[in-house]
């Protein structure tokens, strides 16, 4: 089981209501419980495949709660704008340092290929780059906070 089929199954089992699923193949063991409180996952992975498992689900137990809410109220003026949204679960950063500069800020113009940010997962540093090129309207993560796989980021007015 990759990564992907991972927070495909998060996704999944957080939308259905299901208490808990476990699945067991032969290298593999993973179980999803939810409940009143957020998503707890615990999984045993060969170590080839430790860290990009493990990432997903550590990450998505403190970001679940916060991205429903924020959907919903962005949702009815953000229709004229292209959304921008994380690629991966973890910690969005928006310089490369805290003494560093910001990658992008409210106002900026974007083209594709540009850094607007990273986002870290087991210490792994992703920088997320444009694929449009515009302005950016309005930025939706604070910096050093979690996010989920698909979770908006940026708002950006095409160019």
């Amino acid at each position: 089981m990759d990564i992907k089929q991972v927070q495909e199954l998060i996704r999944f089992v957080s939308k259905s209501g299901v208490n808990e699923v476990s699945i067991e193949e032969k290298d593999f063991k993973i179980t999803i419980k939810t409940g009143m409180t957020p998503t707890v996952v615990n999984a045993t992975i060969p170590t080839q495949q430790l860290a990009p498992v493990v990432a997903a689900p550590v990450a998505a137990v403190a970001a679940a709660p916060a991205a429903a809410p924020a959907k919903a109220a962005e949702a009815d003026d953000t229709s004229k704008y292209i959304t921008i949204k994380s690629p991966m679960i973890g910690t969005f950063y928006r310089s490369a340092s805290p003494d560093k500069a910001n990658y992008v800020n409210v106002g900026d113009e974007i083209k594709p290929g540009q850094v607007l940010c990273i986002v870290e997962a087991m210490k792994l540093f992703n920088e997320i780059e444009s694929d449009v090129a515009g302005r950016i309207v309005k930025i939706l993560v604070d910096n050093s906070s979690p996010v989920e796989y698909d979770q908006p980021l940026f708002l950006v007015e095409p160019a």
